[in-house]
């Protein structure tokens, strides 16, 4: 019988590479644990500058964004990321507690295709990366 934390990896085999940026120790500890157990590739960053150096040294397929983040909020990580020619264009999904109409709105504007307010539960996140594997070619 599969654990229900157990990989979901598609059939086209392609792991995901995934960059969760949380300022919060233990929310992004947590959340790479899954993802790993789901069988994605993750790199964490604790703070907006720290995530456009991964997004260089990485090349993020999916970006999970905290948009309270120290040095530089989620919104402006988000802006940059769109701006930059030099990276692919990932899947910039927004978890945060920030979940105002108007912070949905400014996600959007920043470029971030998805905004997901905490908790979110894993099964939903699990969904939302195998969905968006089924269209990512690798």
């Amino acid at each position: 019988m599969n654990h229900p934390l157990s990989s979901t990896i598609q059939p086209n085999g392609h792991r995901l590479r995934v960059l969760v940026v949380e300022d919060h120790e233990d929310t992004a500890a947590s959340t790479a644990m899954v993802l790993r157990l789901y069988g994605h590739d993750v790199h964490v960053a604790s703070d907006g500058r720290m995530a456009l150096q991964l997004m260089s040294d990485h090349s993020p397929d999916v970006v999970l964004l905290d948009l309270g983040l120290p040095k530089m909020d989620g919104w402006e990580v988000a802006k940059q990321i769109r701006n930059q020619a030099t990276y692919k264009r990932p899947l910039l999904v927004a978890v945060s507690g920030y979940g105002r109409e108007a912070d949905r709105l400014r996600s959007s504007e920043a470029g971030i295709d998805l905004h997901l307010v905490k908790p979110i539960d894993p099964d939903q996140l699990k969904d939302l990366l195998a969905r968006f594997q089924t269209v990512v070619v690798p």
